[in-house]
């Protein structure tokens, strides 16, 4: 299956995915966690995210204090150089990379950064962490752009919805 077809089966079925992330949300049942890490994990065993990379070219991750640190250190800068020259304030007050795409995204998808990258990259598609409940709005959201994170939410769905 082409990984756009993910993204589009997940969007035709949203509001049945927003309906039993909010049941989820209130009764939070004790396999949720299990039930996403299989899927996580048999998902990515298929998706390769370097013929995707769609998280890298349509959105930033939020950078943390420490993200900003460990990543200007690595790039040989001063903090307040790696801030103005990569990143902004997003409306949430969240340091987030200026540009899209990812200004650290080869060519070849590969992240320039990758071993040092940002929390939130390292996590995403936040689809194998514990509590993953407190996570399943984000989630929603990045069945928009993740091939994985759609692949996965349609597995939970046809698993428990």
């Amino acid at each position: 299956m082409e990984y756009q077809n993910y993204i589009d089966e997940a969007e035709e079925k949203k509001a049945e995915i927003a309906k039993l992330f909010q049941q989820l949300k209130k009764k939070k049942p004790k396999n949720l966690d299990g039930l996403f890490y299989d899927a996580h994990e048999e998902t990515f065993q298929e998706i390769d995210c370097l013929k995707c990379a769609n998280c890298c070219k349509t959105t930033s991750p939020i950078f943390r204090d420490i993200d900003i640190k460990r990543i200007a250190k690595k790039m040989k800068m001063g903090v307040s150089e790696f801030e103005r020259k990569y990143l902004r304030f997003d409306e949430d007050d969240f340091w987030v990379l200026k540009s899209s795409p990812c200004v650290f995204l080869a060519e070849d998808n590969s992240c320039g950064i990758y071993d040092f990258r940002p929390q939130a990259c390292s996590e995403y598609p936040h689809t194998d962490q514990r509590k993953v409940v407190q996570v399943l709005d984000l989630t929603l959201k990045n069945i928009e752009i993740c091939p994985a994170a759609a692949r996965i939410t349609n597995e939970i769905l046809n698993k428990i919805g």
